[in-house]
């Protein structure tokens, strides 16, 4: 389990932009269709976009034809965490990073991996670095 990062409301700020505030620290989402990795196919780590933690890399990452960054597991089995989120009269479940407990997105039981998840990212809470 990582060491956990908790800053200030005003460092949140501080450090992420708007985009990133909205997403990370008050569970918001991107339009479908518009983050800037939804369509990389580059190979890295995707890792947080708040506070660093590696979260997903390239080899589990595929195109679900969503419109947000698509994975079939973390990059490690405690990169993140999940919570039941009862939001906009759905039942979901919200993934935030084990780390700073960012808000990513949600995970979804249709995808094609062997666990059948599908971790739906916002691009704005990700950090891609690419392969060297």
């Amino acid at each position: 389990m990582p060491d956990k990062i908790q800053l200030s409301d005003a460092d949140w700020r501080e450090r992420l932009t708007p985009e990133q505030y909205h997403v990370l620290r008050e569970g918001g989402t991107e339009r479908a269709f518009t983050g800037k990795y939804e369509k990389n196919k580059l190979p890295g780590e995707y890792r947080c976009a708040a506070c660093g933690q590696l979260l997903f890399e390239s080899a589990d990452k595929y195109d679900s034809g969503s419109g947000w960054p698509s994975f079939t597991a973390p990059a490690e089995g405690d990169a993140v965490e999940e919570h039941r989120d009862t939001s906009h009269g759905m039942v979901r479940t919200e993934v935030v990073c084990a780390k700073c407990e960012g808000h990513l997105g949600h995970v979804f039981p249709d995808g094609p991996g062997a666990d059948g998840l599908r971790y739906c990212v916002n691009s704005a809470a990700l950090d891609f670095k690419p392969e060297e």
